[in-house]
């Protein structure tokens, strides 16, 4: 029985809607992660103790931290490899045609949404690498969170980079949930403007929230 269900879930996942519904689910676990950790990321305006606090918080329950993190890290690999799988897929299957025709009518968001997810992939590594682990963090301080951001952001071509990958985080994200409510069927002319207005705000909110930590580093407006 157990063969034969895990033969189903096969199947299903090998199907064009199975692939789509993975990167639909995995997308609202993302989603959920950007703006806890969008907010997480906010209380370096409360200054030292308050930051170092949340961390130390976080961290009081290693259990936790480290089912969150599989949780994160098995989302983010199941919707890389999904939507890639679909977009080769695409790719493949329609004619010339019908390509130039969808190009006209998808938006520049939706167009580029596989590179903007390549770019935010690479980033989440080097933002791990950086400010987690501090493997390539000069002035990593274990433990130190306020220190290792404001130390780290006060390079300019890391701060570039960071703001440069949260752009292409806003972009993925603004067209992932207009795709997540077509997915659902929440589809129609009368709601199309308020999906687009509510995509829009989301993503512009957490594109603000996330740039104004670099831009106000280099600018020494928080020390």
């Amino acid at each position: 029985m157990k063969d034969w269900d895990m033969h189903r879930v096969a199947e299903f996942y090998r199907s064009t809607p199975g692939k789509k519904f993975v990167t639909t689910v995995t997308g609202a676990v993302l989603f959920a992660y950007v703006v806890l950790h969008t907010l997480g990321n906010l209380q370096i305006y409360f200054g030292t103790r308050m930051l170092n606090a949340y961390a130390g918080l976080l961290h009081s329950v290693p259990g936790l931290v480290w089912a969150v993190r599989f949780v994160i890290a098995l989302s983010g690999t199941l919707h890389v490899v999904a939507a890639v799988q679909l977009t080769i897929r695409n790719w493949g299957s329609r004619p010339i045609r019908y390509m130039v025709q969808r190009y006209r009518e998808a938006d520049w968001a939706g167009r580029t949404m596989i590179w903007s997810g390549t770019g935010v992939a690479a980033f989440a590594v080097y933002h791990v690498l950086h400010l987690a682990l501090g493997s390539v963090h000069p002035d990593f301080v274990p433990g130190d969170v306020y220190h290792n951001v404001m130390a780290g952001l006060l390079v300019l071509p890391v701060s570039i980079i960071y703001i440069a990958a949260v752009v292409l985080l806003g972009l993925h994200l603004y067209h992932g949930l207009w795709s997540f409510f077509q997915t659902l069927g929440w589809s129609h002319p009368l709601y199309d403007s308020w999906r687009r207005a509510f995509a829009t705000a989301f993503a512009v909110g957490v594109v603000a929230g996330n740039v104004s930590i670099p831009v106000t580093v280099l600018l020494r407006l928080i020390s």
